[in-house]
């Protein structure tokens, strides 16, 4: 049976497999790019801020997670002083895009201060799994007064533009890189 339960240390090696596998075996990473994702998309959240993580269990193995930043401007110090600059380390053309990885999310950080990422491995979507763990982060960022949260994802990517409209995300802007969704959370 899947639950959810708050991150541990001991999660770690499953979330950066969760975090290369989510999209399928077709599209899983080689190793230097899994690195840079779990750098860029990943550690700062499970090191600066496991309070506001999430994971989904099966049988003691982490099968998804939700992670976030709080604060906008916390995050983008933090991030800015101590992983951008192993960027490059990564491949070629890794810093300029972890550079402006969050460029979006900084546009609508007044009235979304919190941002998030979400993945689940794919044998375990499409079950209502992803909105109890929106659900759980918005109820933990509710409860600390936080006002809004959003996220980016691909605006090609046709079923997550939809499963965050499902959940009530307001789609905040789009272009050719990202679309970026927003929820107001009730304080």
């Amino acid at each position: 049976m899947v639950s959810i339960r708050k991150y541990e240390e001991k999660d770690r090696a499953d979330m950066h497999f969760v975090c290369d596998n989510s999209e399928g075996p077709e599209e899983v990473p080689n190793y230097l790019t899994g690195l840079f994702y779990h750098n860029t998309f990943c550690d700062y959240y499970i090191e600066h801020e496991p309070e506001n993580c999430f994971v989904l269990e099966d049988k003691d193995k982490v099968v998804g997670y939700i992670i976030c930043a709080e604060n906008f401007d916390n995050f983008k110090k933090i991030f800015d002083s101590e992983y951008l600059p192993r960027s490059d380390s990564y491949g070629d053309d890794r810093y300029e895009w972890a550079s402006t990885a969050y460029n979006v999310p900084e546009r609508f950080k007044e009235e979304y201060p919190a941002h998030f990422h979400i993945n689940i491995l794919p044998e375990y979507q499409r079950m209502g799994l992803g909105g109890k763990l929106i659900d759980t982060l918005c109820d933990h960022l509710a409860k600390k007064g936080v006002c809004g949260v959003c996220l980016t994802c691909g605006p090609r990517n046709e079923r997550a533009m939809g499963f965050y409209k499902k959940y009530n995300f307001t789609l905040l802007s789009i272009d050719y890189d990202d679309a970026c969704f927003g929820k107001k959370i009730n304080v």
